[in-house]
This record gives structure tokens, sequence and C-alpha cells, in this order.
């Protein structure tokens, strides 16, 4: 009996071995057709994917079934326009609650090899960023750092250090981040090494402090930083890439390559100077990037290329919007959805931001309704405070706009905006600018005494932080003010240094507003030529205004504002012509 069922046995794990080896018989084979296929020339990706698909009726085991999806995922991405189907194979090979306990079973097993242990570290923290896990997140990263320094690697330990320092400023903890950066910024100008490398510690060190005073909105305290960051790159460029390996393995890695960084120095820029308002520079700064990031897409096809494109988009955008150039923030607009079509995530992290561009060029074209649908679709998706403030003060200044038809929902936004008593951020910018849009609704609520309070708080901060288009809007509004109340003189110390200030932006809606302030206030003084000169100036910016807002109503994509829910469209119908009221720009 017993040798019979040793013999059993043994005939039993042969049919296995036999089944096995035919599995990976005919797994080979399929492989191999289907990169015959890819590789053809012309490609033949039809039966390259008939091939790959053929795998899962064999019911394989899970490592080739997650393989497949992946290498389907891949091919369907790379040589077709079909994103979904590529998604939704690329996320059937990356299963992250199977990756998770792989991945600290083998950080338990690697202590003893410390390249290893410490990518495993930085894997396992990137799983749980992308889950919004940014507790568990840090708490890897600090046991990171500590790793790296008990062997000895203090260019590691600031990695791990610097990463959780951008983990911390997401998550708004500013009294940890602190001294976390103090200790960051002494251990990468205390550390000797690769050149290459400690420069760019250096620029991630510096890219957290720019952007940690951007989020803060103090833009005139960050030049000093700013300023480093650039010179920083600068000699980063200039420097070889050393072939040297490092001596101790738990110093193999690289943050960024420095081509990349180029671009986020480019990108940290563009963002000083949209909220200082040098939109010109901010112009010139996108278009360096943008080329820049064009060369490297055809070469590298990194996810992080593409976020670094979105937000240089988001950023030149409200430019376009306030310099009158909204026909083209249209169009790039379409141009972010494109790009958010081509990644679910991508378009997860930025939808509320598309939704708020869209509210902003819908205001632009006086299109209010839309404007409002457009940012309580952004407050719906968001969750950044931030974001939250901003889109909030812009749906204020709407429904300030409207008159009466929303004054119980304007009570309730001004109410958790009031800079006076409680402000949901610390941001310095959007605090001045919730003190200007109170100052908008005391004013057209005939209170001007209250409002010129407020716009004085406004001024005394965008000055104190180089606010340009806070302050011009400010002078403008205050101009405006003291012209109702007859106050001549005074309507005219505003009216142009805000019309000087909107020039040098340049700001085109304050251009207009002082144009005709100019005019009205030069006529009630009996100045003839300079209020045909000002009337001359108001003409013009108007017809400017007026064909840009035509040429934006009359594109297809201006159908974009009526999408409120789900995906971006992907196709457009074509307008007849503009149907919003131009009653707003003349």
């Amino acid at each position: 009996m017993a040798a019979q069922a040793a013999a059993a046995a043994a005939q039993a794990a042969a049919a296995q071995a036999a089944q096995a080896e035919a599995a990976e018989s005919w797994y080979l084979a399929l492989l191999g057709f289907a990169e015959h296929f890819r590789t053809s020339s012309p490609p033949k990706i039809r039966l390259c994917v008939h091939c790959l698909q053929a795998v899962f009726p064999f019911k394989p085991p899970q490592r080739i079934e997650a393989r497949t999806h992946l290498q389907l995922g891949s091919v369907l991405y790379h040589h077709t326009k079909n994103s979904e189907q590529a998604r939704s194979h690329l996320e059937k090979a990356n299963s992250v609650d199977a990756a998770k306990p792989l991945l600290r079973k083998a950080i338990q097993i690697s202590q003893q090899t410390p390249y290893w242990h410490c990518r495993l570290l930085f894997q396992l923290a990137q799983l749980h960023t992308l889950e919004k896990d940014l507790v568990s997140a840090c708490d890897l990263l600090g046991v990171g750092a500590e790793y790296a320094r008990v062997v000895g690697s203090e260019y590691t330990r600031a990695l791990f250090l610097l990463s959780k320092g951008m983990l911390l400023l997401m998550e708004r903890k500013l009294q940890e981040v602190h001294p976390l950066l103090t200790l960051c910024g002494q251990i990468v100008e205390n550390w000797q090494g690769n050149p290459i490398q400690k420069e760019s510690l250096r620029v991630f060190f510096l890219v957290l402090q720019v952007t940690h005073y951007l989020d803060a909105g103090q833009v005139k305290s960050v030049k000093p930083c700013l300023k480093q960051l650039q010179q920083c790159i600068q000699t980063i460029s200039t420097l070889h890439d050393d072939e040297i390996l490092p001596s101790n393995p738990a110093d193999l890695f690289h943050w960024l390559p420095k081509e990349h960084m180029c671009v986020l120095v480019y990108l940290v820029t563009v963002m000083h100077s949209m909220q200082a308002g040098y939109l010109e520079k901010a112009q010139k700064y996108t278009d360096k990037a943008l080329m820049q990031l064009e060369k490297l897409k055809m070469l590298d096809c990194s996810p992080i290329l593409s976020s670094f494109q979105v937000i240089l988009l988001e950023h030149i955008i409200m430019c376009r919007l306030v310099t009158g150039h909204k026909a083209t923030a249209l169009q790039e607009i379409s141009q972010v959805c494109q790009l958010c079509q081509q990644s679910p995530r991508l378009f997860s992290n930025h939808a509320a931001q598309l939704h708020t561009l869209l509210g902003l060029y819908c205001v632009s074209v006086n299109c209010m309704d839309n404007a409002e649908a457009q940012f309580t679709t952004a407050l719906r998706l968001t969750n950044h405070q931030e974001l939250w403030a901003f889109i909030v003060t812009n749906l204020a200044s709407v429904y300030i706009r409207e008159g009466n038809r929303h004054q119980e929902v304007l009570y309730s936004l001004l109410e958790r905006i009031n800079p006076d008593h409680s402000f949901p951020v610390s941001s310095h910018c959007l605090r001045a600018a919730a003190f200007y849009v109170r100052g908008l609704f005391s004013f057209f609520q005939g209170r001007y005494n209250e409002a010129k309070r407020f716009l004085r708080e406004t001024l005394k901060m965008s000055n104190a932080e180089d606010l340009n288009r806070l302050t011009a809007c400010s002078l403008v509004l205050l101009g405006h003010i003291f012209y109702v109340l007859g106050n001549h003189r005074e309507s005219n110390n505003m009216v142009v240094p805000a019309m000087q200030l909107a020039s040098k932006i340049p700001d085109m809606s304050v251009q207009l507003w002082s144009s005709a302030l100019l005019r009205d206030l030069n006529k009630a003084c009996g100045n003839a030529m300079d209020a045909h000169e000002a009337a001359q100036m108001h003409q013009n910016f108007s017809q400017q205004l007026l064909q840009d807002h035509i040429e934006a109503c009359s594109l297809p994509e201006h159908n974009l504002i009526t999408w409120t829910d789900g995906p971006p469209p992907v196709q457009f119908q074509a307008q007849n012509g503009p149907n919003t009221s131009l009653a707003s720009l003349l």
C-alpha cells in the first residue's frame, strides 16, 4: 500500500511538473508572438494585443496574470488611444493591498543590505502616499532616516527627512516642518560627497522652503530663498555626472535627474511670478519650462513630467485671464483636460483646480451662473484648505456681483472667510484677498467707510509682501469710492498709481476700470484734454477685451463651461457665436 501511495504521489508530482512545463511553454509561445507583432515594421499592435489577451482564458498563475496585465497596459498606453483600457490593465497589475504585506516582509529581512532596505522603505512610503495615508508614510520615512543614520549615510538620511518634510507640508503640520527643515539644512551643508548629489539635496531643501513661503502667501519674504535656488540649479547644470559609485551602498539614490530639477525650478519661479503679479516674467519662464518638457517627454514617459506640465498650465491660464487673453486661456484649459484624460491619477489630483480655472474663465466672460456651478463643483472635489479658501473668495465675489440673488449664501461664505475673526488658512495672500472681498461687498452695500477700512487693510498686507495685483485692485476700488463721495483729488491719488501698476502687470480689467475713472474724474475737474486721452484709452481696452471675448465664446472649447460632473469631455461642439452678455466689458 505504501509503495502504491508513493508511486501515486510521484505520478501526481510528475503530472504537476508536466502541467507547469506546458503552462510555461504556452505562455512563452504567446509572449513570443506578441513581441514579434509589437516589434514588426510597421508594428502590428492589434495582433500583439490579441496574443496577450489569449493568456487569460488559460487561468494562469497570479504572477503571470499580473505581468500580462502590465504588458497589455503598457502596449495600449504607448501605441493606442484607448487610455481607459490601458488604465484598467495597469491597475490590475498593481494590487496595492497585495504589495504592502510583501514589502513589509521584505523590509524585515533586508536590514543587513542597506541599499535594498532603504529602497523598500521608500517604496512602501510611496504606496501609503498614493493612498493619501500620509501619517503612515511619514512614520516610514522617519524609520528610514534613523536607519540611514545608523549605517552612516547622512546623504540618504537627508533624502528621507526631506521627503518627510514634503509630506508634512502637504499635511499643513507647520510646527513639525520648521525644526525638520532646520535639521535638513544643517545635514545638507555639512555633508561632503558627490557634488551633484550635494547640490541636488540643496535643490530639494530650497524647493521645500520656497513652496512653504508661497503657500503662506509671503511673496516678498521668499525672494532670498528663490534666488539661492536659481543659483543652485545653475551650478548643477555646469557639473558633470560622476561615474564613481559611492562607497556606502546606502548612498546609491538620487532625488531627481538634473533636467527634471531644472523644470521644477522654472515651475516654482512661475508660481512666485504669478503671485507677485509679474505676469510677463511668468510667461517667459513658462515658455522655457514647456519647451524643456517637450524635449524630455520625447525620451522620458515619467508621470512627474505630466504633473509639471499641468501645474505650469494652471498658472499660465490664470495669467492669460488677467492679461486679457481669454481665448488662449480656454485652449490651454482644454489642453489640461486632454492631459488629465490620459491619466486618471492626474485628473484625480487636479480636478478641483480644473473646475476652479473654468470658474475664473466663466467670470471673465460674464457667465455668472456657470461660474457658480464650476466653483461649487471645485469645492466638492477639494480637501485642500488653501484651494478651498481661494475658491470661496472667488465664489463670494460672484455672488456680490449678482446683487441680492444669493444674500443668505453670501453672508455665510463671508463669515467663513472673515479675516478679522477666524480665517481658515495661514496664507498672507489669501487673507489680504479676503479683506478685499469684504471691501468690495461693503462698497456694493454703500457702506463706504467700512469699505475703506477693509481696503486699507488689504493695501497694508499687499504692500508688505509685494502682492502687486491686489494692490492695484484695492487702489482702483478706493479711487472709485472717493469718486462716489465727491473727493476727486483723493480719487485721483488712488487711480493714477492703480493704472501705472496695472500697466506694469499688465492687468486688463484694472486698466479698463482705471481708464473709465480717469475719464470721469478729468471731466468732472474740467480737464478736457486729459479726459479725452483717458476716454481713448478706455475705448482701446474695451475693443481689445470685446474682440477677445467674442473669439473665446466662439471656440468649441467654450462648451466646457457646462461640464460639472465626471471625467473631462473628449469632444466639443462648435458654437455659432457668443452667447454671453458683453455689458460688463463696456
